[in-house]
């Protein structure tokens, strides 16, 4: 099941099942320590003494963000019960609480119902759910979870009676002795009241709203997050002061004013582009963690199968959401990511596989050893090489070039030397991991990256002044494209290879090259190591299209034939593997990069729609997704997709404005 609907401000994200129901809490980093486990927090709705879950299959959904604003709407309509329960979810952006508004409207044509609502929190503090406690707090009238620093209140309250306390409330535990959990009591529509709890634990708040004909009902929940008991008091006691729609409608102002940041004129895009752009920016903003870290995915689903997730930070990940985000103007957000990158980077001058949110290096399957025992480096050399690449164009971007020295002193120097040295005796990087993690080789993607990560850091030695090492980059640079366009390109099939794989033992080096067809090649000319219209270039990404594109109702490109992750269709003709979103708009982006009229720019048109169907009703997208329904695999969403619509985007604009221009 994918996650959807996530909403945050970079301390607190909170994502939702397709059902609306919760099933990650991250606090106080995004993407690190996950309070909810994937464990659900459901939502239920007695009417009258008729009680439904939101996961009832009678409820009719739709889920959206609201316009420019991440606050997400679940609109639940139950024509059995007669009633229409409307969520809307928000995390503040000035404190770290999370609000739920709950609207309840009744279809029946009755004058009066009763309604009750229950909020339940399944929590397991620090990710486990071993020695939580749960209570209920008289000073807050709500709940209370508490382990060593990290506590989280639920309260709530009715509109139309703000002083009143909880019509209810149950502690209680889940999982052991064989209890499913409290959420089990709210079933019969009133709640036992046990005041605490030990161990694996949850519990239920109880909200009463008397429901009247044509005349909404709306009840408020909220958590406050908090490293200690007095932080989340003084949380309760700002938030009831101020009352819970006044920090809905700031989160609402505060998102309306980021969005109108963006430096394009998205006005000029159709408007179903244009909200979705809008609405991959929030979305990516939400796996940004106050500290820098920019996280792949949040989808706690993995947990199911490989006991680990996506919440981490890839250095290549970051450095390309970074690099659409500044295109955008948000500089301020991305300065943060190179900070981290700054003080992470080894004394060897090379990024780690991945991180953690607080700086530690994440867990990693990439081998010290070869399978000879021999050392290696356990890296992705393009995660070093795109930071470079990427932090030029933050600078450039946001015009604080006289102010980069520092990140030239602390991170581009010691890379570059490293992209230098990381080198064979032709020229060529040494072998390294591919960005999609499964071979160990030399890569085209991984060649262009060092290439643009080398011709970058010779322009930012020329902007300092240091001509001695500008010409040292420069000098690589060039070697690096001259071996890759003797070595990385077929001259039988006249396009450029996935890969080449040193022959062992030969001196100078010799390669066998991997002719597998690899979207990936695309970086070729995204990092400028051979332009877009070279023939070579064509040649190649004519080849992905005929090669890679998905022969179903669904479309879109596949990562390479024969790509068993999350394969689902075994008839490679039909299927050579899952489409996927940054694979499918990587050929659009070459197609707009190509396109000389505006008739030519309808193909990548219709690909960023392609991507707008294939997403989620909310925009959010995945990773890749079914072939023959369509439904989203792996991790949803997943930040670079979203990063790449984005980039793509902005690419389309500009030269649809370029050729209005011509």
């Amino acid at each position: 099941m994918a996650r959807d609907l996530p909403v945050g401000n970079g301390n607190v994200l909170v994502n939702h099942g397709l059902h609306g129901n919760i099933r990650c809490i991250y606090y106080p980093h995004v993407g690190q320590e996950n309070h909810a486990l994937d464990h659900m927090s459901r939502f239920g709705v007695s009417v009258d003494g008729s009680f439904f879950w939101l996961d009832d299959p009678e409820v009719e959904r739709q889920a959206r963000y609201l316009p420019n604003a991440l606050i997400a709407e679940l609109v639940c309509r139950h024509p059995r019960h007669g009633v229409i329960v409307t969520l809307h979810d928000l995390v503040d952006q000035h404190d770290n609480v999370f609000l739920r508004r709950v609207s309840v409207q009744d279809t029946s044509g009755a004058e009066r119902r009763e309604v009750r609502l229950f909020f339940h929190l399944d929590i397991n503090l620090y990710g486990s759910q071993i020695a939580n406690t749960i209570l209920y707090h008289p000073e807050t009238q709500g709940l209370v979870c508490y382990k060593e620093h990290r506590y989280i209140s639920l309260s709530g309250l009715c509109e139309d009676a703000p002083a009143a306390p909880p019509a209810g409330f149950a502690c209680g535990q889940k999982g052991i002795h064989g209890l499913q959990g409290t959420w089990k009591d709210a079933e019969d529509g009133r709640l036992e009241g046990h005041p605490i709890s030990q161990g694996s634990v949850d519990g239920v708040l109880q909200l009463n709203l008397a429901l009247r004909a044509q005349e909404p009902a709306v009840g408020w929940f909220w958590m406050c997050f908090g490293m200690g008991l007095e932080e989340i008091l003084a949380l309760e006691k700002a938030l009831r002061a101020a009352g819970p729609e006044a920090y809905r409608s700031r989160t609402e102002a505060y998102w309306q004013r980021w969005i109108a940041r963006d430096r394009h004129e998205v006005g000029l895009l159709p408007e179903d582009i244009a909200q979705h752009y809008r609405n991959s920016l929030m979305i990516a903003r939400t796996n940004m963690d106050h500290a820098g870290a920019i996280i792949a995915a949040n989808d706690s689903t993995m947990l199911e199968d490989a006991q680990d997730t996506y919440s981490y930070m890839w250095p290549r990940d970051g450095a390309l959401v970074a690099h659409a985000l500044d295109r955008a103007g948000f500089h301020d957000f991305t300065r943060r990511f190179f900070d981290f990158c700054k003080h992470v980077i080894t004394p060897g001058g090379y990024l780690m596989h991945k991180y953690n949110p607080d700086e530690s290096v994440g867990a990693s399957w990439l081998p010290w050893v070869d399978e000879r025992g021999e050392p290696q480096l356990p890296i992705q050399e393009d995660e070093t090489a795109l930071v470079v690449y990427a932090l030029w164009n933050h600078h450039e971007t946001a015009g604080t070039l006289d102010e980069s020295l520092d990140d030239y002193e602390k991170f581009v120097l010691p890379a570059a030397d490293f992209l230098v040295r990381f080198r064979d005796a032709n020229g060529l990087p040494t072998p390294s991991y591919d960005l999609w993690e499964e071979r160990f080789g030399v890569f085209s993607f991984t060649v262009a990256s060092v290439y643009a990560g080398l011709a970058t850091a010779a322009r930012f030695a020329g902007y300092h002044g240091d001509a001695k090492r500008q010409a040292e980059y420069e000098q690589a640079a060039r070697e690096v494209r001259q071996a890759a366009e003797v070595h990385l390109y077929n001259q039988e099939e006249q396009r450029f290879v996935r890969a080449v794989y040193p022959v062992r033992g030969s001196d100078p080096p010799r390669y066998e090259q991997d002719m597998e067809p690899d979207s990936s090649v695309y970086g070729v000319f995204d990092f400028g190591l051979v332009d877009a219209g070279d023939e070579r270039v064509v040649n190649t990404m004519r080849h992905l299209r005929e090669t890679l594109w998905v022969k179903t109702d669904i479309g879109g490109m596949a990562r390479y034939r024969r790509d068993q992750y999350y394969r689902v269709a075994q008839d490679e003709e039909t299927a050579p593997g899952n489409p996927w979103f940054i694979c499918t708009l990587w050929y659009a982006e070459w197609l707009i990069e190509r396109a000389a009229s505006r008739e030519e720019m309808r193909e990548p048109e219709e690909l960023l729609r392609w991507a707008i169907r294939r997403a989620l009703p909310s925009g959010v997208m995945a990773e890749q997704i079914d072939p023959f329904t369509g439904s989203p695999l792996s991790v949803s969403p997943l930040t670079w997709s979203h990063a790449t619509y984005i980039k793509v985007t902005q690419e389309y604009l500009a030269k649809w404005q370029s050729l209005d221009n011509a």
